[in-house]
């Protein structure tokens, strides 16, 4: 059982079509008080139902107080469940609300900051429980739809272990979700040779063009080597994923190249995804 819960507006809607598409039954909106009842609807049909998603969040009103009571209802019955929370920065949140002209349930006639505050504070225990923390601020829906094939795709009951790599600038901000993260402005940059400026990292011009210096080849062979240590011991801590930041000064050149390599490296052995977040942007300076 999968609880899909955390702000309104960052994208617990996209998640639920998302896991109907991974095969999950998936129930949107439900009081947390008929948790446990619904698991025993589910256990006790005819039809084999293994993989459910439930949508609990402050739509429910008072009703959403009783979740942590469910919750361990549910540990004494030895029912398995993962806590999925969805968040967004408050810029992000006040657009996808201005866009889609809905009131935020706890803004009432007030004004939305106020409400996406008093909702912040509200789910802060929730959040503090969350097996998976996704914080959807610069994923287009594409990329949110395909972080959860990666960790709840159908063939296992159990979310993968999954690694999310993120290429930045420094110059827009580090990625506030990010575990781990990789500063590789060190390295020579691409942005002062005139023809490649204007590509990017993805390139393949550009790719070699990083990746031919000595000090590349030595900084990727340390840095593979303690990823590769890392990974296994996040895993054996019970983590489900592990965001991996890797920055530059404008997210285009070195950072996208270096998270493309890491990708080779990883995928044949790990559920991994790419997202380049900046790369659109204005480049290198």
């Amino acid at each position: 059982m999968l609880i899909i819960t955390g702000m309104s507006g960052a994208g617990k809607t996209l998640a639920v079509q998302s896991l109907e598409d991974l095969g999950f039954f998936c129930v949107d909106n439900l009081p947390p008080a008929l948790i446990r009842k619904f698991s025993e609807l589910l256990l006790h049909s005819a039809n084999a139902v293994r993989r459910v998603a439930l949508v609990c969040d402050l739509r429910g009103g008072a009703f959403f107080d009783q979740l942590f009571d469910s919750l361990t209802e549910l540990e004494e019955h030895e029912i398995e469940y993962q806590i999925l929370y969805l968040e967004a920065d408050d810029e992000t949140l006040v657009r996808r609300y201005k866009a889609s002209r809905r009131k935020h349930p706890l803004s009432a006639n007030g004004r939305l900051v106020d409400g996406i505050n008093r909702e912040r504070e509200l789910l802060k225990e929730v959040r503090e429980r969350a097996h998976v923390i996704l914080n959807t601020s610069r994923l287009r829906p594409l990329e949110l739809k395909d972080l959860l094939t990666e960790r709840f795709r159908a063939g296992g009951d159990d979310p993968v272990f999954s690694v999310n790599v993120i290429s930045f600038g420094f110059k827009y901000g580090l990625p506030i979700d990010a575990d781990l993260v990789f500063d590789v402005r060190f390295l020579p940059n691409p942005y002062y040779v005139e023809a490649l400026r204007p590509r990017t990292g993805q390139d393949p011009e550009v790719y070699d063009y990083i990746m031919g210096f000595q000090q590349t080849e030595e900084f990727v062979r340390r840095w593979f080597e303690m990823i590769d240590f890392l990974l296994p011991q996040y895993e054996n801590e019970g983590k489900s994923q592990i965001i991996i930041g890797i920055g530059c000064t404008g997210g285009r050149h070195r950072s996208v190249a270096l998270a493309e390599r890491l990708r080779e490296h990883l995928q044949a052995r790990r559920a991994v995804t790419v997202t380049h977040r900046d790369v659109g942007k204005d480049g290198e300076r």
